[in-house]
């Protein structure tokens, strides 16, 4: 397939390796929407992780949450009262266990400089300033770190060793008092859904960034394909007050109806859509990643719900990776991306083989053949 508006994105093509699941993976083309297929346990979460760690360029807070959002920390050191300690488990961050474990994570397109690559690092490695930097660690304490290089930038992320406090963030402090965020290489603006729904307080802080703007509309709009003429307005009401009753909530108008109706009482499909229609508007120039991308739709709405994708992705410039399981979505996603001559849709299914997992790439014209013929590409 010709590219089409790829010189815009962030990553044109992916490459992984020694990262978590992934001990090397290459996807040689990625779209402006890519939807990730394959079996459960694949990997297709784990290139999503991935792409979040590349977008921001390896900082401390995006890695914390990757770690805390999989319960990845130990908690075998106690406090001075006795009391557990629980740090992220850095270690989980890197291919395989114990002694067969990779030291060494690559991020980033196939082909060219912007390589992230993330590594174990002792004192040995060190240059003289950074042990400087790092001189209030403790003493007798077996002390690695995370080296994160992006480009010509490189910053230490302090990791104390084998006496089982392993992925202590006590590094971040260092990396705010030592590295100011406008030292590191700018962040990829980057959003993430995940398999369950929007909750309250993300749509709400997605929607005052699009309220009164053409997101505004265009959100409510692309509640069409559930609730189709019957939507006039919706809005977000409430505040965020201590009790969950009065907590920021949105609501909506139908025509048919003389108050709003809660967002939420229209069923899981409608809150899926209006959160993924919010996200995009909120991710315009950056990346949007969705995991399970399907979760809450019927299968007759997967269509337009693509057509509305792959429309704002094109038009804000953002670029999409959604990962799914399901036959119905990737049926979808087909027909929308054909019919989106204009726009890049591409579909990768990963699979397992005897050397790991490998990525099987789709043309245009397969993904014709597939929405044409009812062909399982999953």
């Amino acid at each position: 397939m010709d590219p089409k508006n790829n010189d815009r994105l962030h990553l044109p093509s992916l490459s992984v390796s020694g990262f978590r699941g992934l001990d090397c993976l290459s996807i040689r083309r990625l779209g402006r929407v890519t939807l990730l297929a394959g079996q459960n346990g694949v990997g297709k979460t784990t290139v999503l992780d991935a792409v979040r760690t590349y977008a921001a360029r390896g900082r401390p807070r995006v890695l914390h949450d990757l770690l805390d959002g999989r319960e990845e920390f130990v908690a075998t050191a106690t406090d001075d009262n006795r009391h557990p300690l629980v740090f992220a488990d850095l270690a989980a961050l890197f291919h395989g266990r114990g002694t067969a474990r990779a030291t060494t994570i690559a991020i980033g397109p196939g082909a060219g400089n912007d390589e992230l690559t993330v590594e174990e690092s002792t004192p040995e490695d060190w240059s003289e300033e950074q042990v400087k930097l790092l001189a209030d660690l403790p003493a007798d304490s077996d002390v690695q770190a995370l080296k994160i290089r992006f480009r010509n930038s490189e910053m230490l992320l302090p990791w104390l060793g084998p006496d089982e406090r392993r992925g202590s963030f006590r590094g971040s402090s260092y990396f705010r008092s030592r590295r100011a965020e406008s030292e590191w290489p700018e962040a990829v603006e980057c959003e993430s859904l995940g398999p369950d729904l929007v909750n309250n307080n993300d749509l709400a802080r997605f929607w005052d960034q699009v309220a009164l703007t053409e997101g505004d509309d265009f959100s409510a709009q692309a509640l069409r394909p559930i609730l189709g003429s019957e939507i006039e307005r919706v809005a977000v009401v409430g505040s965020d007050g201590p009790r969950s009753r009065f907590s920021r909530r949105v609501v909506v108008k139908l025509r048919e109806h003389a108050r709003p109706v809660p967002l939420k009482s229209l069923g899981d499909g409608a809150t899926r859509i209006f959160g993924v229609a919010l996200a995009l508007t909120n991710s315009r120039g950056g990346i949007l990643v969705i995991d399970g991308a399907e979760n809450g739709l019927h299968y007759a709405v997967e269509t337009a719900y693509w057509r509305m994708v792959l429309r704002a992705a094109h038009e804000g410039n953002v670029q999409v990776l959604a990962t799914t399981h399901s036959w119905d979505c990737v049926k979808g996603f087909a027909q929308a991306a054909v019919e989106s001559e204009d726009i890049d849709g591409a579909l990768v299914r990963l699979e397992r083989d005897e050397e790991g997992i490998r990525a099987v790439e789709y043309s245009e014209e397969e993904l014709e053949t597939a929405a044409d013929q009812g062909i399982e590409v999953r």
